[in-house]
């Protein structure tokens, strides 16, 4: 039969096959200063129940596109890199765990003393599988299967807090059934939130509520996020509310957006 060699990368590391590895927590925060150090622990888990992981440790670098979906480089790639500002101990950085068994990693963050002027930086650290195990899948193809599981890395100076999301565009498709929200991080740090949307009828008063959403951006970020409708409304004249709430206690954004459905 053909083989074929199958590589997961998950950040929640979560597969259906023979082989699996869970890693927790999927991200890590720093805030310090320049030269000042911080250590994270990360808990690495061999889930499988008959095999052995020989698991390797590396270091990339990753950001957002304008959907929200993960984009991956090699490490030391992106302006706000911080893969060089990380370490393990050499010991952890090839490591073997038996089924069942788990690992504690320490994760050492140190920003250099003369560094930019950017306020946060990331990184993703990888665990990756070295030893390939032999599965099948639903044809009956034999493969080999791996994993790898990207722990996001986040960093921070200590005196940058501010946060700030501007929405610039609020439409209604009927034909997509759907809302689309266009937005930007206009801070110095990273910003997650949720997008709360309602709907009025503005001739009957009855009020549609959407499924919340959860974004994550990075500085600068522009972000088109789809709002999908999610029911079919009666005929009429409509308001639609959307609330982006990003954990600010006293500021949220706000847009409105009248439109008729037919």
């Amino acid at each position: 039969m053909k083989q074929l060699t199958l590589l997961f990368c998950l950040f929640l590391a979560q597969v259906q096959a023979q082989t699996g590895i869970s890693v927790s927590p999927p991200r890590v925060y720093f805030d310090s200063s320049p030269g000042s150090s911080g250590t994270q622990k990360i808990t690495i888990t061999n889930v499988s129940d008959k095999n052995s992981l020989d698991l390797a440790v590396s270091l990339g670098d990753w950001e957002y596109d304008f959907k929200g979906e993960n984009m991956m480089y090699p490490a030391n790639t992106l302006q706000h890199s911080c893969a060089s500002w990380l370490s393990v101990k050499n010991e952890d950085t090839y490591f073997t765990l038996e089924p069942g068994q788990r690992k504690e990693l320490d994760v050492t963050l140190t920003p250099p003393m003369a560094q930019d002027s950017l306020a946060a930086h990331t990184a993703i650290l990888y665990v990756s599988q070295m030893n390939p195990v032999d599965d099948v899948d639903s044809k009956g193809t034999n493969i080999k299967v791996s994993v790898r599981s990207g722990i996001k890395v986040f960093h921070k100076a200590p005196e940058a807090d501010s946060r700030k999301i501007e929405i610039e565009d609020l439409k209604f498709s009927q034909a997509a059934h759907a809302f689309t929200l266009k937005f930007q991080n206009q801070s110095k740090i990273w910003v997650d939130g949720k997008v709360i949307t309602e709907i009025l009828n503005t001739q009957t008063g009855k009020k549609t509520d959407v499924d919340t959403l959860v974004f994550y951006t990075l500085p600068g970020n522009p972000r088109q996020l789809t709002i999908p409708l999610g029911k079919t409304l009666e005929k009429g004249n409509y308001t639609a509310s959307v609330l982006i709430d990003y954990g600010d206690a006293s500021t949220m954004e706000m847009a409105e957006l009248n439109f008729t459905y037919e």
